[in-house]
């Protein structure tokens, strides 16, 4: 196998790729908040029913404000990274092999042997590759041919390494 493709210099693939990071680091907050959200809810319901409203409404309120607030970071983290890295906008391009996965992104150029790969997760227009439990890199699906696509996605299958989405 050897792919290749070209990565162009435009000032939104920078954020496309923090948000596709972020949807994987980020996903937790959301889940987390919806829970918090649910328990205020309920248990301003419950202290109301009871009689305790006046007494535990803070509690109750500060959650649901917790869970509001937590549910509402992983938008605010991503559309800052969009903002922010639009000035790193520059030409690359990757070279993936049956042995390793290199990039070059401007001056700069690192690769990452598929041997110390644990997982790769399927994000949106993105493989998001890991090496630990940490993301090392991202694979842009939509810069690659279709047969490259499916060429890849035949290796990262074999080799165990897809994961699910």
């Amino acid at each position: 196998m050897h792919i290749r493709f070209d990565v162009p210099a435009d000032p939104a693939y920078p954020g496309r790729v923090a948000a596709a990071l972020g949807a994987v680091r980020l996903r937790r907050f959301g889940y987390i908040g919806a829970v918090l959200t649910a328990v205020g809810v309920i248990g301003l319901v419950i202290s109301r029913g009871f009689g305790w409203g006046e007494r535990s409404a803070p509690l109750w309120t500060a959650l649901v404000v917790a869970g509001v607030l937590s549910m509402l970071y992983r938008p605010w983290v991503l559309a800052r990274a969009r903002r922010r890295s639009g000035r790193y906008a520059v030409a690359g391009a990757y070279d993936i092999t049956d042995d390793n996965i290199m990039m070059r992104s401007g001056s700069e150029s690192g690769g990452i042997a598929w041997d110390g790969v644990d997982q790769v997760r399927d994000v949106g227009d993105f493989w998001v590759v890991y090496v630990g439990r940490m993301p090392a890199t991202v694979i842009p699906r939509w810069l690659m041919s279709a047969e490259d696509a499916e060429t890849l996605r035949a290796h990262l299958t074999e080799r165990g390494l897809l994961g699910r989405r």
